[in-house]
């Protein structure tokens, strides 16, 4: 795996855009991924390394779209039906053979079509005569017709390197003859939590002390991104142990990722333990909720770390961690759809902070989305993000919405 050198991120600002601190990020982490090949079912998820080139042309060869008769335009009537002898039987995944003029063949769906027909009727709007068919008028030259390569040309780039792969790219790769695929290795991440008072679900808590969610729902986002999660556990909040565990699992890992330690308290001691172990600048991104996250080198791997409270890592997961892990991996990533909807509600905000409202939608009846503001804002409230399906995005420059407005949302499920 690649070592990045210890001011890999080095940065000397106090509070960052959060499309600022992605630029650095993809300007200063190389991909660290290596390169395999994987056969094709095993390939939805990954992430392509090389572009995918067509070995053939798609369709391979002019064929019917329908089943019905296949003919040549110039033997048609300019005015009415025409009759013609029908000669020859086409199925599909058989040979055809030459038409003589002047005559139809009886064809079906995906059949190679005679050489020189142009056009295939099909067979509900035919009327048969014994050993001839009849066509009706109106139809245009190429109709029902699948031309050779009118999808794909032969050694056209079909699926661009970067892509992570989805079950219609798995497809066409197989339409055009690739049996395996190149694709990156899943990154290796090792995942921590902070913090003297969490306990692993199904323990019994003792005064003070909550379940640790972070964990659980960082492991289960690292996992919809496709990477293999190894959980390292939760540290106690000494700078030691937390300085102690990251220097033993940076060697084995492509990233580091920890939740909680990483604001300015005296009980937050992820930020010194990465600065003694390696390399930190604090990045305290224009984002809310999760301002405080923290992006570092420990033994030349990559370490972000994500704030405490369970919204936060949510959020901050999804607009740094997701481009992140993208990165790594050389994925390219598209920027996220967001959709028009009128809120329901007011909200003010600060200038010069990115900040997420979470909301339900609901549709009205003239067709519109409406967006509702969950009744709760805290950072903690994890019951607001099951309860909602989605956020309202409310850019730097904007000072809030009005009941009314129209502001972007984007889905929980374009996340992920």
């Amino acid at each position: 795996m690649a070592q990045l050198s210890d001011d890999a991120f080095a940065f000397g600002g106090e509070l960052m855009r959060v499309e600022e601190a992605l630029a650095l990020v993809g300007e200063r982490l190389p991909v660290v991924a290596g390169v395999e090949t994987v056969p094709l079912w095993q390939a939805d998820g990954r992430v392509l390394a090389e572009d995918v080139r067509a070995l053939i042309s798609l369709p391979p060869f002019d064929n019917s779209a329908v089943d019905g008769y296949a003919a040549r335009t110039q033997d048609l009537a300019a005015e009415g039906a025409t009759r013609l002898p029908v000669r020859g039987r086409v199925a599909a995944g058989h040979a055809t053979a030459d038409l003589a003029a002047g005559c139809a063949a009886r064809v079906f769906t995906g059949a190679p079509v005679p050489p020189g027909t142009d056009i295939v009727f099909m067979q509900e709007d035919v009327t048969l005569e014994g050993d001839a068919v009849l066509l009706p008028p109106g139809l245009k030259k190429g109709a029902n017709l699948r031309r050779a390569g009118e999808d794909v040309a032969a050694g056209a780039i079909v699926l661009p390197a970067g892509r992570r792969l989805r079950p219609q790219d798995v497809a066409l790769a197989a339409a055009v003859g690739c049996a395996d695929l190149p694709v990156r290795e899943r990154l290796r991440v090792g995942l921590f939590s902070t913090g003297d008072e969490l306990r692993e679900p199904g323990e019994p808590l003792g005064p003070a002390q909550i379940y640790d969610s972070n964990r659980a729902l960082l492991a289960a986002l690292l996992g919809r991104m496709g990477v293999e999660v190894n959980d390292l556990g939760r540290l106690p909040d000494t700078r030691v142990a937390v300085e102690g565990a990251l220097r033993s699992a940076a060697g084995s890992h492509d990233l580091l990722v920890t939740s909680g330690g990483v604001s300015t308290g005296e009980e937050d001691h992820v930020r010194a333990a990465v600065e003694a172990a390696g390399s930190l600048v604090f990045w305290r991104l224009a984002i809310k909720p999760g301002r405080p996250v923290a992006l570092g080198v420990v033994g030349g791997t990559p370490l972000v770390g994500l704030p405490g409270n369970p919204v936060a890592v949510f959020v901050t997961g999804a607009h740094v961690l997701r481009p992140l892990v993208a990165r790594l991996r050389g994925e390219t990533l598209e920027p996220l759809p967001a959709f028009p909807v009128r809120c329901s509600f007011s909200y003010k905000k600060k200038s010069g902070r990115r900040e997420y409202v979470r909301v339900s939608l609901r549709r009205e009846p003239d067709g519109s989305l409406l967006a509702l503001k969950h009744a709760q804002d805290g950072a903690g409230v994890l019951s607001s993000l099951t309860e909602t399906t989605g956020l309202v995005e409310l850019a730097e420059d904007r000072l809030g919405v009005q009941d009314g407005n129209i502001a972007p949302f984007i889905p929980y499920g374009l996340l992920w």
